[in-house]
């Protein structure tokens, strides 16, 4: 018999990961080519051929033990010194290794972080709408996940309502911009008034609140759009990073938290985090890829073929009704639905073989998720099959 909790987790299983399988049904029956899954956020775009390159290096120049043994759960020092020097000529700030733990993507280094900072009933807030797995992590550590609502108009925090929730109870903020599933990239007034408000609040409570960036699309970014990079803006802050969409990496599951030197109790926060790695079973990142990504850190995919992708789909949905916010970094459209029922919306959307996610996956309903990171012919192929969607509800 499995545990309650994990019945609970059982029944509300991702509903993300159901439409990826839907997909695959779908696709047995009327062909692959047929079928428009904009479900699932899987990079299309292969990885750049220098980490094939090292990959291929790494093997045959080094002992395997070297490359597949066991390190510091951290990770490999001199990894973690590349990464902070590569930060600091990125962002001018000053890090070393001892700043880094490097991790099973950011989604493992979300959960160290949680695991290192939540005592039971301690609360983390997130801004909607979110990607659905924050609710799982902070319950994992048996947190409470406090919601607050967004600006409709632009998605950015409403630091109005933000003000009203932190409490003494109040021990994170995730965050997460370029953002799943709208595409906001939060400015730089935001990430400052965002700071401010954190500051007063902890002087006024007498306590840490830390900031977590989650930013595994950080990269992701279109028309010259600029991501704060918020250890320069606030003490208590970390950087949950993954190089899965940056390098179209997400099976190997490789990324690093970063924490701030000035944040309160640093020194015990970072032994902690390399003990949480351990306990919950990461262990350590995975080695090769620690040793692959060291000697890639300037290496990127083609964001232009994520933009060709966001500016036909983006342009087509407009032009025939649909409202959304224009992406201005990711590879997700987050449409408002015609319906104030998303879920009935989508299932609908299917007797067009189109798979797209309803917004309350992400506690914002009457919207719907579509994640381009498929191929352009694909998108292009999908058009008709939108504008029948429109012609269903009328507003084309």
């Amino acid at each position: 018999m499995i545990s309650n909790k994990m019945k609970k987790l059982v029944a509300n299983s991702s509903i993300i990961r159901a439409m990826f399988e839907e997909g695959k049904r779908l696709s047995a029956i009327h062909g692959e080519e047929n079928v428009f899954d904009y479900s699932l956020g899987n990079p299309n775009v292969e990885p750049p051929e220098s980490i094939k390159n090292e990959i291929n290096k790494i093997l045959n120049e080094t002992t395997s033990k070297l490359v597949h043994g066991y390190m510091n759960n951290s990770g490999y020092e001199d990894v973690r010194s590349k990464i902070a020097q590569f930060i600091n000529k990125e962002h001018n700030i000053d890090i070393n290794s001892s700043n880094i733990v490097m991790t099973c993507g950011a989604a493992g280094g979300l959960n160290i972080l949680l695991k290192t900072l939540l005592n039971p009933e301690d609360e983390v807030i997130v801004f909607a709408p979110f990607f659905g797995e924050y609710r799982n992590y902070v319950n994992n550590f048996d947190g409470k996940l406090v919601v607050v609502s967004t600006d409709i108009n632009t998605f950015e925090p409403d630091m109005k309502v933000l003000k009203d929730k932190i409490n003494n109870k109040t021990k994170a903020i995730i965050m997460n911009s370029p953002n799943n599933p709208t595409g906001t990239v939060y400015s730089e007034k935001v990430i400052q008034d965002l700071a401010k408000l954190l500051c007063e609040k902890e002087e006024e409570l007498g306590t840490s609140i830390y900031l977590i960036s989650d930013e595994p699309y950080r990269e992701i970014v279109y028309d010259n759009a600029f991501v704060p990079y918020i250890l320069k803006y606030y003490k208590n802050s970390f950087i949950g990073y993954s190089y899965s969409k940056s390098l179209s990496l997400p099976g190997e599951r490789i990324g690093y938290v970063v924490a701030n030197t000035k944040m309160d109790s640093f020194e015990d926060i970072m032994a902690s985090l390399n003990v949480a790695n351990r306990i919950l079973g990461f262990v350590n990142a995975p080695s090769l890829f620690q040793r692959v990504i060291a000697n890639c850190l300037e290496t990127k995919v083609d964001v232009n073929i994520y933009k060709s992708n966001r500016d036909v789909l983006y342009n087509h949905l407009t032009k025939i009704g649909f409202k959304c916010v224009k992406p201005q970094g990711a590879f997700y459209l987050f449409i408002k639905t015609p319906i104030a029922d998303d879920k009935k919306f989508c299932e609908e959307a299917k007797q067009f073989n189109l798979l797209i996610v309803p917004g309350s996956a992400f506690e914002c309903p009457g919207h719907a998720r579509l994640a381009y990171c498929i191929s352009y012919e694909k998108i292009q192929n999908s058009l008709p099959a939108f504008d029948k969607l429109a012609e269903l509800y009328g507003i084309k």
